[in-house]
């Protein structure tokens, strides 16, 4: 591995953290005249901006933290990825898992927040659209069917967390298979970041995506 090669791969890996860093959430919050960490459950994600700001907000919240993931796996799927490479330095499945990975970490763990971001369910979502666009769009789908069965939309964020790995199981080649293991990875990480969740499930006090303008703690989020 030259040096020319290193300082690319540390540009790429540097570039997707700060980038899925970007806390959309809470620069549209500013824009809109508040601070959406004090509003809903305090988490600048998806249907937090959603509750508090309304659909369009929640939407423009959700496009940009999927690009966040989307366009650094790319990236490092185009240019630093060679399919059934068996050369680690370069061209090796890790360096897109890597800036996959960092892509998400970024975005729950922000620097521009004191490290405390949203939930990672989009940005992963971009990721994964990248890497594997076909188990990806049938998670998409389990994520619709469980919010509309459950109208929660932290229950559908799980429950597609969870479907992934087996999608990316039954529906990849041998050469797109590593990428399963990010995905199995990625699952227990949004397992973890919605544990709060979980427990308001148990207690019958999450509050549904239909649910506006919720003011005090509590509620879901991505």
């Amino acid at each position: 591995m030259t040096y020319t090669h290193i300082a690319h791969l540390g540009l790429l890996f540097l570039a997707s953290y700060l980038l899925g860093g970007i806390p959309t959430g809470y620069i549209i919050g500013r824009i809109k005249g508040i601070d959406i960490r004090q509003h809903g459950s305090g988490n600048p994600g998806t249907a937090n901006v959603y509750r508090t700001l309304g659909k369009w907000p929640g939407i423009l919240t959700f496009a940009v933290d999927f690009l966040k993931g989307f366009a650094p796996a790319m990236v490092a799927l185009h240019f630093f990825f060679a399919e059934g490479s068996a050369d680690f330095s370069k061209g090796h499945w890790w360096i897109p898992v890597a800036a996959g990975a960092l892509a998400i970490a970024g975005h729950i763990w922000t620097v521009f927040l004191s490290f405390h971001g949203g939930k990672g369910v989009a940005t992963a979502a971009g990721v994964f659209m990248a890497l594997l666009p076909v188990p990806t769009a049938g998670a998409f789908v389990v994520f619709g069917l469980a919010v509309a069965i459950t109208h929660h939309i932290s229950v559908g964020s799980m429950s597609a967390a969870v479907a992934l790995p087996a999608l990316c199981y039954f529906l990849t080649n041998e050469t797109q298979r590593p990428f399963t293991l990010l995905a199995l990875a990625v699952c227990v990480l949004l397992i973890y970041t919605h544990i709060a969740n979980i427990r308001r499930i148990l207690k019958g006090s999450e509050l549904s995506f239909k649910h506006r303008g919720a003011g005090g703690p509590g509620g879901e989020n991505k």
